[in-house]
């Protein structure tokens, strides 16, 4: 059944609704949100240049010519490819509730992204930095204990940054071994942990938690910024003005402590995510048990790590075999 368009309103108030409905009904995560807002404010702004504020002056030919302005300015291939997906799915959405009386994005192409491989932390390089926050936490520096315990939780699960920050004390079971977390699209998913980051676990919440839940120390290196306003006393890593730790201050964090490390690719706490994957399937972990701990809903997300691992068995491979 054909829905009847609605009277012309202005784009922009259909944005407005669009991202409200990704948030409310698809459970879209907040930098999700934040992307495609971004997106479309920009394809507005161009459509205005266009004399074009309604929902009725969107054309084929009009997206067609964003992208192409985009793609002058220099845009990298995977941003081209990301607006064209919001495009996409804002002008379906339209036509589909009625703002609009046809599609014109059906016909919409953009450039496929390159896949780069995700950087990766050798096991050398892994051990030789968890040792160095191992000797910083024998201080029993609260910022020390808590980032030895941030870093063997991300190796050790492969959790998103959003996940870890998310995380309350609850949420731990340090008897099994298992942490529970809530990932994209608010579903639940038990993960378990090793004995190291269990240790590194306990030693925070024995000694460090309760010296930032009191709010008495200051910061070392770690700047606080984005934090929750509500009151967190549940939050499982907390800092230092007595609140949840921010996905910012965490990137920093992890950016800092890999900075030694060679590589161009960035090293921030999705690195760590990806060298847990690559570091399971090197040791044999089946691909959908990774498929599983990592929570992607499609196995092709996670069979880039596959490649990885292929990648790396050739590099050893052209360095050792003398018929290479």
């Amino acid at each position: 059944m054909r829905v009847t368009a609605a009277p012309a309103r202005l784009l922009a108030a259909h944005v407005d609704d669009f991202v409200i409905y990704l948030a409310a009904e698809r459970g879209f995560s907040v930098h999700t949100v934040r992307a495609y807002r971004t997106d479309l404010a920009g394809l507005v702004a161009y459509a205005e240049t266009r004399g074009v504020t309604d929902t009725e002056g969107l054309s084929l030919d009009l997206l067609r010519d964003w992208l192409w302005v985009a793609t002058q300015a220099g845009l990298a291939r995977a941003t081209i490819a990301r607006r064209s997906a919001s495009a996409r799915s804002f002008t379906a959405w339209l036509a589909r509730t009625g703002g609009s009386s046809a599609d014109p994005a059906v016909r919409l192409r953009s450039p496929k992204p390159g896949r780069p491989l995700p950087r990766v932390i050798n096991r050398a390089q892994m051990q030789d930095l968890l040792t160095h926050l191992e000797l910083r936490a024998r201080t029993n520096d609260p910022a020390a204990l808590r980032e030895l315990a941030i870093v063997e939780l991300l190796y050790a699960s492969g959790l998103r940054v959003s996940e870890l920050v998310g995380l309350d004390v609850a949420d731990v079971d340090l008897h099994r071994l298992t942490v529970r977390v809530t990932g994209k699209g608010a579903k639940e998913r038990v993960v378990p942990f090793g004995v190291p980051a269990q240790t590194a676990i306990l030693a925070y919440l024995g000694r460090a938690r309760p010296v930032l839940a009191a709010g008495g120390v200051q910061e070392t290196g770690v700047q606080e910024t984005g934090v929750q306003k509500a009151a967190v006393q549940n939050a499982l890593f907390l800092g230092a003005r007595r609140q949840r730790l921010g996905v910012r201050a965490v990137y920093r964090l992890v950016a800092t402590l890999l900075a030694g490390i060679p590589g161009n690719e960035p090293a921030g706490p999705h690195a760590l995510r990806h060298t847990a994957a690559t570091h399971l399937l090197d040791g044999g972990a089946d691909l959908r048990a990774v498929q599983e701990l990592l929570g992607h809903a499609s196995l092709g997300t996670t069979q880039i790590y596959t490649h990885v691992s292929a990648e790396r068995l050739q590099q050893s491979y052209r360095s050792a075999h003398p018929r290479a």
